[in-house]
């Protein structure tokens, strides 16, 4: 890459791509440690250690791959010095390409960013999105994003399967003559998720009363004539793509109150995933959603020390973090771009009834929408 002549700014980055989604995005590479990377005159570069450097040039999507080493020999010498860390170093690529703006996301490290001004380079945060092209995804991110989905619906079969197999004695579940409980449940969806290529993280197998909490992971004994929440968000281990999918089961004899719960939120899923094209704003589609459950009789209030009904967004986008932009809930005024993906999901949250969420994933069309998720919506085992 040649060196330029004139001052220019640089996007910088330091992290780890494994922990960073902007990272990765941007190497393409996952690496456990933290690196420099930059974006400099429409070049990506990156600074790597002898037990990274080979792999880099082979694996990363890097247009020049650095070595560590040497540029700390370089830090050395400029600064007369010993011990040179990532400060001296971005001094010196700072020198060699001559920049004098450094853009920065909200999230850079904030030791760094000091380190950095005291060393009198201008340093820019950049408000919202670093990489705001990461919404839109490619045909190559919606297969990886079908991947992932799938990954959660091995994960989510195998919940189903197991209440499956389960025996009612009393008010326990019993699976292979042992009470099945939130976390034994969750290691058999684990399980199958790193079976399919997955990593899962903090799976929710909720029931009764710790399903009307949406992020309750679940714990205890998990018990019949129950709704139990499952939610599967497993992240792929060849790209960090994520799956993020949601099923809810009863082992055992719904009441008239349940059936009605589950079918409300079933209708409300469809009513909203009807409105989902270009240009439609996330508050728009969260409207209905809200509007729906009004209209049939499930109130959203606070009671006591915790909220029953409707009390969350209908969905977000997802990608490389299980959770990013767009946003489809009240705040979202801005109108849907083409071929962005984001959940779909409704829930509905009343201690003594229950807690049922339904959440698949879709990419945006002009005129609808390309489902990314499948799995059936049967959600009672006798």
């Amino acid at each position: 890459m040649n060196k330029q002549a004139t001052a220019q700014s640089a996007r910088l980055l330091y992290g780890s791509s494994e922990y960073n989604a902007d990272i990765l995005y941007f190497s393409k590479v996952f690496v456990p440690d933290a690196f420099i990377a930059l974006e400099v005159g429409g070049k990506r570069l990156g600074v790597f250690g002898a037990l990274e450097y080979g792999r880099m040039v082979k694996e990363s999507k890097l247009d020049l791959v650095l070595s560590l080493e040497e540029y700390q020999e370089k830090a050395k010498e400029l600064f007369r010095k010993k011990g040179v860390g990532p400060t001296e170093i971005i001094r010196v690529l700072a020198k060699e390409y001559n920049i004098n703006n450094f853009l920065v996301a909200e999230n850079f490290p904030v030791g760094l960013a000091f380190d950095l001004k005291k060393a009198r380079l201008h340093i820019q945060v950049i408000k919202g999105p670093f990489f705001p092209e990461r919404e839109i995804k490619s045909k190559a991110e919606v297969l990886e994003l079908k991947q992932g989905n799938a990954a959660s619906a091995v994960g989510i079969r195998a919940a189903e399967e197991a209440l499956r197999h389960t025996i009612i004695k009393g008010n326990q579940l019993y699976l292979d003559g042992k009470v099945l409980s939130s976390q034994r449940l969750r290691g058999l969806v684990d399980i199958a998720c790193l079976q399919a290529g997955a990593i899962p993280h903090n799976t929710i197998v909720a029931g009764g009363g710790q399903a009307c909490d949406p992020h309750c992971i679940g714990s205890g004994p998990l018990r019949p004539n129950e709704l139990i929440i499952v939610d599967v968000f497993p992240r792929l281990t060849t790209s960090g793509y994520h799956g993020d999918m949601t099923r809810t089961f009863l082992r055992g004899k719904a009441t008239e109150a349940q059936e009605k719960l589950v079918s409300t939120v079933q209708e409300a899923q469809k009513k909203a995933l009807s409105k989902v094209k270009e240009g439609i704003t996330g508050a728009e589609i969260h409207g209905i959603v809200v509007d729906y459950f009004i209209k049939s009789g499930f109130i959203t209030k606070k009671v006591n020390n915790h909220y029953e009904g409707f009390f969350h967004g209908t969905g977000h986008g997802l990608g490389l973090d299980v959770h990013e932009a767009p946003r489809v809930n009240a705040s979202n005024k801005e109108g849907l771009k083409l071929d962005t993906v984001v959940t779909v999901e409704p829930g509905l949250y009343y201690p003594g009834v229950g807690g049922c969420r339904i959440e698949d994933v879709v990419q945006v069309k002009r005129n609808g929408y390309e489902m990314l998720s499948n799995y059936h919506y049967a959600w009672q085992i006798d």
